[in-house]
């Protein structure tokens, strides 16, 4: 989970690696540190918290080449001993992942007499590339050699003082990237750190190893054979992982929703129908034949699935099921090879989603296709099929813009396999595409009603627990509802499909629950309304997201707030965005750190 920068440069990189550090901190915060070559020896600056306490201690520091991590604990508590880089003798290791015989490495080197001063499977690394060195004084090989015997996952960064100006770094399982610069060469866990110095971006296979110096990149395989790896230019910009004007990440992504989308359907903006090549040039004859289709993600990326669900059932007649990624690769399931598999993630390095996927492929199931915001991620590299949502960087651990796009490209996959089953009229397909270019006005209509979720943030912030309902298509969004003020307020929240509160869920209806239910104007309004009914005979107080049309009355204990327009299909789309705002605000009453929620961090590249 953690984020790792190197840099070997001209000129003093100790401002880079800090601000690289800045962009990455979402991945993890718990302490961060940075080791720079010396003079005489491995200079190391460290502290628990965030980045900002880093930033001041390493004030006076200068080199031209150097290593930084920000953590995300795993192995030990957050403190200064536990945090990275590791130094062992004349060397220097930052890392992210998790290796899993660490253990084993330990009681070796333990008995070689080192002597370990943290908890962290890193340290381990460290210890290890040291002793490696010993034999073979080359850091570049020393650094091959060791990774031969690392099992688990990790992307790492080494220096050594005695090897000035040159930063060895690999990766297997973890993500890493390489940013080219005109005076210097850098690594990364994310393109956003290196946006500061370079757009010119080489994405690392799994098992290569690289030694960067301030004018050369060399590439190896684990053998020691060079590769050569394709260079990016990055579409990003360095404003687009700015803050602005608006307050918080996460505020920042919510209102970039409309142009999220906006940008991600632009491929049928000027069409006038939607053909399976948006998915790729095999896709007409990978989705020809496919008979059912599997969804396997985590978080917030579930709910898309278990919203595009209902679609694909209700509107391309495909039978569809949803895996928790996390837990599908550890129970028997059976295999179909004519059956589509769906991989969702935002950033495409999902520990979980990215194992379910290979375990699946194992099984002989080949037609994949991946939904994600990073066109160079492990995932997408592994489909066969990709859309990329063009949703842009998203800073804030709490997902937003991510999953409004990952639903627009989940709608596109429906429209596709019901054309493809024969089951989509000229005249259906037609409506659907207008929707589809409306949805970005009709989004920016919803969020015009801050105003009015704000006040009712402050009526409930000060709860302990909120009950979130739905029905049907807008059971997941009551889902990714609860999941939202859970993540960024700390207030405990369920949902439930709302038929199921005389089954049990009702028991914790009370003055002190509140209730907030997702009402839009569908066949099951009727069904809802009876329910919400159950909870105002209860005690219980309702807030109430409605369609313009949806008929529930505003009485006593029962708050309505009213969309501006029904959007059929397409409405979990936009009732899911007052839901975010609803979980934002009620963070900022709270006080809690909206972007950086305790425990949490944001691509979760661990298992």
């Amino acid at each position: 989970m953690c984020g790792i920068v190197a840099a070997a440069a001209a000129s003093n990189i100790v401002p880079v690696l800090v601000e690289g550090l800045k962009k990455l901190e979402y991945r993890g915060y718990d302490s961060a540190g940075l080791a720079i070559v010396g003079d005489s020896r491995i200079e190391r600056v460290r502290s628990v918290g965030r980045v900002a306490e880093l930033e001041a201690a390493a004030a006076a520091t200068c080199a031209v080449t150097g290593i930084a991590h920000t953590r995300w604990a795993t192995h030990g508590v957050p403190s200064e001993r536990n945090a990275h880089p590791h130094v062992s003798g004349s060397i220097a290791v930052v890392h992210n992942g998790i290796i899993e015989n660490y253990d084993t490495l330990r009681n070796e080197l333990t008995a070689q007499g080192y002597v370990f001063t943290s908890d962290t499977d890193t340290e381990s690394v460290a210890h290890l590339i040291e002793a490696t060195l010993q034999n073979e004084p080359d850091l570049f090989a020393a650094v091959r050699r060791a990774c031969q015997r690392l099992v688990g996952a990790y992307a790492i960064a080494v220096i050594d003082q005695r090897q000035p100006g040159k930063v060895v770094v690999a990766r297997d399982g973890s993500p890493l990237l390489l940013g080219l610069g005109e005076t210097g060469n850098y690594a990364a866990s994310d393109a956003s750190a290196l946006l500061q110095v370079t757009r010119t971006m080489v994405y690392l296979e799994n098992g290569d190893i690289a030694e960067l110096t301030a004018d050369s990149v060399r590439i190896a395989r684990p053998d020691g054979t060079p590769v050569e790896r394709p260079i990016h230019v990055s579409q990003l910009s360095a404003a687009a992982v700015e803050l602005g004007n608006f307050q918080h990440y996460m505020q920042k992504e919510i209102f970039e929703q409309p142009e999220a989308l906006a940008n991600t359907l632009e491929i049928v903006g000027g069409s006038k129908s939607i053909q399976p090549g948006i998915f790729g040039a095999e896709a007409g004859q990978l989705l020809a034949d496919v008979d059912s289709i599997l969804i396997l993600a985590c978080g917030t990326s579930s709910h898309s699935g278990y919203t595009a669900r209902y679609w694909l059932e209700a509107i391309a007649g495909v039978p569809c099921n949803v895996e928790i990624a996390s837990e599908y690769r550890y129970r028997t399931s059976v295999p179909n090879p004519k059956q589509l598999i769906v991989a969702i993630s935002q950033s495409g390095e999902t520990a979980d989603t990215l194992a379910a996927l290979r375990h699946a492929k194992s099984l002989g199931q080949t037609r994949t296709l991946a939904i994600c915001n990073v066109p160079e991620s492990a995932i997408v590299r592994e489909c066969a099929l990709r859309f990329i949502t063009r949703a842009g960087p998203e800073i804030g651990v709490a997902s937003t813009k991510a999953f409004t796009t990952q639903l627009a490209a989940l709608f596109l996959l429906t429209l596709v396999m019901a054309k493809v089953r024969q089951r989509l009229s000229t005249q259906d397909e037609s409506a659907y595409i207008d929707q589809l270019r409306h949805l970005p006005v009709a989004v920016n209509k919803v969020l015009g009603l801050e105003s009015a979720i704000e006040t009712w943030a402050k009526r409930f912030a000060d709860k302990h627990h909120a009950l979130f309902l739905g029905r049907g298509r807008h059971y997941p969004i009551a889902l990714e509802g609860a999941l939202k003020l859970k993540e960024i307020s700390y207030i405990h929240a369920e949902a439930y499909p709302a038929g199921e509160l005389k089954h049990g869920p009702l028991a914790l209806v009370d003055a002190e629950m509140p209730v907030i239910s997702v009402a839009p104007n569908d066949q099951l309004l009727d069904k809802l309304k009876s329910n919400l009914k159950e909870v105002q005979a209860r005690g219980g107080e309702l807030y109430v997201f409605a369609d313009a049309d949806s008929e529930i009355p505003e009485t006593e204990g029962v708050h309505i707030l009213r969309l501006p327009e029904h959007y059929g299909e397409l409405s979990p789309i936009l009732h899911v965005v007052p839901l975010q705002l609803l979980s934002y605000h009620a963070a900022l009453v709270k006080g809690t750190d909206v972007d950086k929620p305790r425990n949490l961090a944001k691509s979760v590249t661990v298992e």
